[in-house]
């Protein structure tokens, strides 16, 4: 965790962000709110976005993480390229270029299997899957998230393995006596850098969900 989170750092400070202010500086992605079901448990829909994402499966979390961070950052630092060859062997046509790409937050990682993740970094909302720029990094692909009902649990401090459990077995736990029903696994979604003051900083864990008379 301690390695991500530099790097995180790392990916502010080439954004050009302040230390104050920092999560108004990203561009975030849209939200209509549906239902407050309490001060931290939200029903929300999100409209559909761009997203770059990498799986990996190596033993370690923290690892798992680092990589992960790294190919993602990679990319929006221009591991991408704008337009596809299409004849190698023409002279005059002019090689493809990459693209550097806006930082966005939140960070949205989630488990696969035992020890791996998977991790998006969202697009910012002018680019379409046809216009974006494609990776050089065959372990990493764009993909269209398309729009969902999400229940949301909002926390502050810092997002550890055991505070992501705890409160995804919270969120979890308040749903089944909601008329509200998971519909997949849950994520969880970082929006601030390792600097942020501690109770300042916001975290979600975010379950996609259907009405329960549905």
């Amino acid at each position: 965790m301690l390695r991500f989170l530099t790097l995180l750092v790392c990916a502010s400070l080439l954004a050009g962000c302040s230390l104050i202010g920092i999560r108004s500086a990203y561009e975030q992605p849209a939200y209509v709110l549906v239902e407050t079901l309490s001060d931290e448990i939200l029903i929300r829909r999100s409209t559909p976005i761009l997203a770059v994402e990498t799986t990996v499966d190596i033993l370690g979390h923290d690892e798992a993480q680092d990589a992960a961070f790294r190919r993602l950052f990679d990319y929006i630092s221009g591991a991408n390229l704008k337009d596809e060859i299409t004849n190698v062997t023409d002279t005059a046509t002019p090689l493809p270029k990459s693209e550097e790409i806006s930082m966005t937050t939140p960070v949205e990682t989630s488990r696969t299997g035992t020890n791996g993740i998977r991790m998006r970094f969202f697009l910012p909302a002018k680019w379409t899957f046809e216009t974006a720029p494609k990776p050089t990094d065959l372990r990493v692909q764009l993909v269209e998230v398309p729009g969902q009902l999400q229940a949301v649990f909002r926390f502050s401090g810092l997002a550890s393995e055991e505070e992501i459990a705890k409160n995804t077995k919270t969120l979890k736990s308040l749903l089944h006596k909601s008329s509200w029903y998971p519909a997949s696994t849950p994520v969880t979604h970082i929006y601030d850098p390792p600097w942020t003051i501690p109770f300042l900083r916001r975290n979600e864990i975010v379950i996609p969900v259907l009405p329960a008379s549905s």
